[in-house]
């Protein structure tokens, strides 16, 4: 029996020292993650990203030290060196519309940001409101 234990930990060892070293492996398993959170954030019928509570889900294995973030590091580190390739659709729009560059570009940015302040000053107005509401209605 102690044989069996002795071998079962140096078979478990290996195969976490051979998932850290290949970075296909934790590609894979990332992705894996987030295609199990998002079948059943669509079986449930909850209107949550499968990627967030994907990420949600490996947090809580991290801070319960199941997993070591140590085991995902070089997948990750490849992924986010790699993320450019992600951008490139966006930008090759930018070369072909070569007027956004100019007056209008700025107009849009203008509408961009300005309309994100007005969701971002809003949401504020209203938490604060609730939350007030919330403190009167206790008292």
């Amino acid at each position: 029996m102690d044989t069996f234990l002795v071998s079962l930990r140096r078979h478990r060892a290996g195969l976490r020292r051979g998932f850290r070293r290949s970075r296909v492996l934790q590609i894979l398993a990332l992705v894996a993650v987030w295609l199990l959170a998002d079948a059943l954030m669509r079986q449930w019928g909850v209107p949550v990203p499968g990627g967030i509570v994907g990420l949600c889900v490996l947090l809580l294995a991290f801070a319960l030290g199941w997993l070591s973030p140590r085991t995902f590091s070089g997948g990750a580190r490849w992924l986010l060196a790699e993320m450019l390739l992600f951008f490139v659709p966006a930008a090759m729009i930018l070369l072909d519309n070569r007027q956004m560059f100019g007056w209008l570009g700025l107009k849009l940015l203008a509408v961009v940001v300005g309309g994100t302040l007005l969701v971002m000053a809003a949401t504020a107005m209203t938490v604060e409101l609730l939350l007030r509401r919330s403190q009167r209605d206790e008292r």
